[in-house]
């Protein structure tokens, strides 16, 4: 019934409705992972949300709600970074936020990947479908993710792991076919503790992301306009970004050939033809298979746009840990991890500790 009452208050028009407080919006989401709602109340509940337009504070207690009821893993460790891609993935742009992670803790960084699977709208390739392609590195557990961290630096788990809840969602999200307030949410289950790297699309929604994280309790991070609205840099042209600092917001952005890391095109998936009806580029074996290729090549260190758009999203990790001044630095540790081996090692520890 909360959700009822929730969906007067929004009214039917700008003109007869109003913007949810802090507490509305909390005891929202708590009530939608309480699993009290029913899918048509969720469903006409989040449209409405589509449609209104959502403010900084009812996002903040969406995503405090949705974490009340999750068990998110590393909380209160020292040096740790949560990052946070779109978890309906893409089908043109692998995902290599697997090894910018993996790049990032060989220089030094404690790394958490909040990832997912077969989500819609794209129901794309994610660095999960990547990591269960090459048998690792994956977890469901937030206690062994934890573990995994503390052994090796790097984890990614699954947001149902964290909150069950978000399995009961799909169907609804899945008719629904458009993203809503639940896309963003998803991507904030992240410990308050730690720093965070966010994917944030095209638009205003950059500084919204970064006073979310605010709200949140955040010490540091950043969010990025990478590749369709990811992690990853642009290795083409310049991608915009905010840091977050000791409560400071600082202009960010990334210049691929500062570094001498520009390409041509930006890192692709091939194309092996439309995806069977009713599924999504995440449910093709063959493309899943390139994009754990790609991965792989990357920490072989193969040269081109994948290895450039993977050094360059290792740097904004490295650097939203704190662990160095400024991206340039960040480009030199994420080229020595790779060069050295270090991210190779790394990842082969954690599929070590999957198995």
């Amino acid at each position: 019934m909360i959700l009822s009452n929730l969906l007067r208050t929004l009214g039917t028009s700008r003109r007869d409705g109003r913007n949810l407080t802090h507490d509305e919006s909390y005891r929202a989401f708590s009530a939608i992972f309480e699993g009290s709602e029913s899918d048509v109340a969720i469903a006409a509940f989040l449209t409405a949300m589509r449609w209104k337009g959502v403010t900084i504070e009812e996002l903040i207690g969406f995503a405090q709600g949705a974490r009340d009821k999750a068990r998110i893993p590393c909380q209160g460790m020292e040096g740790i970074v949560t990052v946070c891609p779109p978890h309906d993935g893409s089908d043109t742009v692998p995902p290599l936020e697997v090894a910018s992670c993996l790049i990032a803790a060989g220089a030094g960084a404690r790394v958490l990947l909040i990832t997912d699977q077969g989500l819609p709208p794209r129901r794309g390739v994610t660095g999960a479908c990547a990591l269960q392609e090459l048998g690792g590195g994956l977890t469901w557990d937030p206690t062994e993710a934890e573990d995994w961290v503390c052994k090796s630096r790097f984890a990614a788990i699954a947001a149902p792991g964290m909150l069950p809840g978000l399995m009961n969602l799909r169907q609804v999200r899945g008719e629904l076919g458009v993203r809503t307030p639940l896309f963003t949410v998803e991507k904030l289950l992240a410990p308050s503790s730690s720093a965070v790297v966010i994917g944030a699309q095209e638009g205003a929604v950059l500084g919204t992301a970064v006073e979310v994280m605010v709200g949140l309790g955040h010490p540091r991070g950043i969010a990025i306009q990478g590749i369709e609205g990811g992690v990853l840099p642009s290795v083409r042209r310049r991608t915009r970004g905010i840091e977050l600092t000791d409560s400071s917001q600082v202009p960010l952005t990334v210049e691929p050939a500062d570094f001498g890391l520009s390409w041509s095109a930006e890192p692709d998936l091939p194309m092996y033809g439309p995806p069977d009806e009713g599924r999504g580029s995440g449910d093709n074996p063959l493309l899943i298979k390139a994009a754990g290729d790609i991965v792989l090549k990357v920490l072989a260190g193969v040269e081109g746009a994948a290895r450039n758009a993977a050094i360059l999203g290792a740097a904004v990790i490295i650097k939203a840990s704190g662990r160095v001044p400024t991206l340039a630095e960040g480009v030199d540790c994420a080229i020595i991890s790779l060069d050295s081996g270090e991210a190779h090692h790394i990842f082969r520890r954690v599929s070590e500790l999957g198995k």
